[in-house]
């Protein structure tokens, strides 16, 4: 048995160095045997598969990942399966499946932390929004990722809510708590400049057979880390500068809101508040969620679509 896992376990490291595939003989000169054992080789994981070409490879979907925690990463895990469980709000019966696994891995090291992801995969099951489509997108985009193919996408435009068709070579697939969405990065084919796809828009995922290459210098982190969540720009980032009255000083301090944030204390207890964003814009709605507690000092183009949207709220509730 112990022969036929480190066999399986070969076979499979082989075809994952090799995408694109291996024929027997291909197979039998790696490890040293004759094809026709290959070719006799039973009881091979339901993961390996022989395409039209007679070639073997894997499928990364049907590819079991065995993984190990200590009581600490017990607790990591459990704290991103709350973010998520609490943060999405459409059905994903792959997260709720991986996170019942966790679940029954820790239950004799941790009953406790066990029986929360339990109730975490329980919630995602129970999510209101069944989303079949963004399912599949998902689905699609993630087989994709795994073997550098491209694929054909149809996004449904916020702007002008046409239907828009893309070639997307995809590079990252990054949540976004702020919207409850998820986004798919990637370079855009034949133009070659990079696209960010809200996935809850896609209409219809294609896969395809070309093949690509994550350039070596693309780093998600570096290229997310002046968005103030998911936004990118052409343009260079931009510096915004709030000022937070003494009320919510405090709370501005416990949390560390932009990886570029600096604050100054003023002398009437409040604080200024600076960071350099890529799009400001996206900060709309945290920046009007602090009420009459923030004076947004500059970039003016920020400042004035308060002030617009101040006036239309006048209008609307009759301020006199």
């Amino acid at each position: 048995m112990i022969e036929l896992h480190e066999r399986n376990e070969t076979i499979i490291n082989l075809l994952l160095d090799h995408p694109e595939g291996l024929h027997p003989a291909e197979i039998a000169r790696q490890l040293g045997v004759n094809r026709s054992t290959v070719s006799r080789f039973a009881n091979l994981p339901a993961c390996i598969y022989q395409d039209e070409q007679g070639r073997w490879r894997v499928d990364r979907a049907l590819l079991p990942i065995e993984i190990e925690f200590s009581l600490d990463e017990a607790l990591a895990v459990h704290l991103a399966t709350r973010m998520l469980a609490t943060r999405s709000d459409r059905q994903n019966p792959h997260a709720a499946s991986a996170i019942h696994k966790l679940s029954k891995a820790t239950a004799r090291m941790a009953p406790l932390i066990s029986r929360s992801l339990r109730l975490s995969a329980e919630r995602i099951e129970e999510a209101t929004l069944r989303d079949d489509l963004f399912r599949q997108a998902l689905e699609t985009l993630a087989r994709a990722w795994a073997e550098s193919r491209t694929v054909r996408i149809w996004h449904r435009s916020m702007r002008t809510n046409e239907l828009v068709e893309y070639i997307l070579k995809p590079y990252f697939i990054e949540p976004n708590a702020i919207g409850q969405s998820t986004y798919v990065i990637g370079e855009r084919d034949p133009e070659g400049d990079l696209r960010t796809l809200k996935i809850e828009r896609i209409e219809r995922v294609e896969l395809l057979d070309t093949r690509y290459t994550i350039p070596e210098d693309f780093d998600a982190t570096s290229l997310l880390a002046s968005a103030w969540g998911i936004w990118l720009s052409d343009h260079d980032p931009v510096e915004i500068r709030l000022r937070f009255s003494s009320k919510v000083a405090r709370r501005v301090c416990e949390t560390r809101w932009h990886t570029s944030e600096r604050i100054d204390e003023l002398d009437d207890g409040g604080l200024l508040w600076t960071a350099t964003v890529a799009e400001p814009r996206e900060m709309l709605p945290w920046i009007r969620g602090w009420g009459a507690e923030v004076e947004v000092l500059s970039p003016p183009e920020v400042r004035d679509m308060l002030v617009e949207e101040l006036r239309r709220l006048d209008q609307l509730y009759g301020i006199q």
